[in-house]
């Protein structure tokens, strides 16, 4: 993999790390601020804060209105975006290159000042509730829901990234305001930037418009004690059912998680897997069914998703139970390991053709991982995986317990 850039990381003296990596071919730059707190660092009281901030610090600062900031970027020619997820938060946003001093100015006001003006915050309190009935709505969404709820019972994962009605209603000004201060701080927070840049500038420029509280540090985290409950099943009146078996997987630092995703592609990550054939090609009883990890830190998973005809229901998962059994038998074969290798290998290279993709790469490493390895690093990583490691990791997730999540026209004794 031969994608020639140079990557620098930076502390700073207040504690934020800056990391860069510098693509002399393209006009553009993406920048963004890599926050490592997520859904999981909540309590119950102030489930979905993380998310509701997100949508808070677009909303106006001391010196910008909302409308003044979208003005702003789109001056420019620019976007910009953010999202949530269960461990951390970013927000980005992409520019020509001659239009950096905007991008940082934009991002270092909405992440060190925010105004959190009462009209604002009961404003966005309205759109977030109307995100999650939306969300309610998606049932191929909200079963990957159900499945967490299972697999991480009683644990912060367990919850959705959204919160819930209530949790948004009890959510006040001061709530708010009080998790900004205690997890938008330098030590919790990565800023990313990859494009055509000079690094040495982003790290002054990101520098000279710090004016956050010092210190910070990541949250302390339990991992859950392993109690899940094997059947999850939500009761609606929808015209497909949808499915997710889910099993107990490793650490995102476990080092086999370079044959976790050699497994994921041969099993369901891919036209040419196992699933996809099987179960799609062979008998076309879904159109959508897929295999895909989740990650965290302290435990994973991996996971397969159906959507059926209900009276399909059961037939589909006994494939599912048995294209896992068939891997604990056999294993993979030579031709699956070196198709899933070369197809990792080019799903990398091709994701990285543009700032966006590499800025998302650098930040999202250095804040999970502590560090950004190369692209060559990671090619050799993947093409050193053996049949013998994917049969360890065989061996570690699918011979566990396996848990089943279906949204549908069901309810639990139709899958006991």
């Amino acid at each position: 993999m031969t994608l020639a850039t140079t990557i620098t990381e930076t502390r700073l003296d207040c504690g934020l790390s800056v990391v860069t990596e510098r693509m002399p071919d393209v006009r553009s730059v993406a920048i963004g601020f890599w926050v490592g707190t997520g859904s999981r660092d909540e309590d119950h009281r102030l489930s979905g804060a993380s998310h509701f901030l997100e949508h808070l610090l677009f909303k106006g600062t001391d010196a910008r209105s909302a409308r003044a900031i979208a003005e702003a970027v789109d001056e420019v020619g620019g976007d910009m975006n953010a999202f949530t997820t269960k461990e951390y938060t970013a927000f980005y946003l992409r520019v020509l290159s001659d239009a950096i001093d905007t991008g940082l100015d934009i991002l270092s006001d909405i992440m060190w000042q925010p105004a959190f003006r009462p009209a604002e915050v009961e404003a966005e309190r309205h759109v977030i509730v109307e995100e999650i009935l939306m969300h309610g709505d998606e049932p191929d969404d909200m079963v990957h829901d159900v499945l967490a709820e299972a697999l991480w019972a009683g644990h912060p994962l367990g919850r959705e990234v959204l919160g819930t009605e209530e949790s948004i209603e009890g959510l006040g000004r001061q709530d708010i305001a009080a998790f900004h201060a205690h997890h938008y701080r330098p030590g919790n927070i990565v800023l990313a930037a990859a494009g055509d840049l000079d690094p040495d500038a982003v790290v002054a420029g990101i520098e000279r418009r710090f004016q956050g509280r010092l210190g910070g540090a990541p949250p302390p985290r339990e991992a859950p004690e392993g109690s899940l409950r094997p059947v999850a099943v939500l009761n609606r009146p929808t015209e497909q059912a949808h499915l997710c078996v889910g099993f107990p997987a490793f650490d995102r630092n476990d080092e086999d998680r370079w044959a976790l995703s050699v497994l994921d592609h041969v099993f369901g990550g891919g036209m040419s897997s196992r699933l996809f054939q099987e179960i799609r090609e062979e008998r076309g009883l879904a159109y959508s069914v897929y295999s895909y990890r989740s990650l965290f830190q302290g435990t994973g998973a991996l996971v397969v998703y159906a959507g059926t005809s209900p009276a399909k229901a059961r037939e589909v998962l006994q494939l599912v139970h048995a294209e896992v059994d068939r891997l604990i038998d056999a294993g993979i074969s030579d031709r699956e390991l070196a198709m899933a290798k070369t197809h990792l290998r080019g799903s990398l290279a091709l994701a990285l053709e543009d700032s966006g993709a590499r800025m998302s790469r650098i930040g999202r490493s250095q804040l999970v991982h502590g560090v950004v390895p190369s692209l060559e690093d990671l090619d050799e990583r993947l093409e050193a995986v053996s049949r013998q490691d994917v049969r360890r990791v065989i061996d570690r997730v699918l011979t566990g317990p396996r848990v089943l999540a279906a949204l549908g026209p069901f309810d639990e004794g139709d899958f006991s």
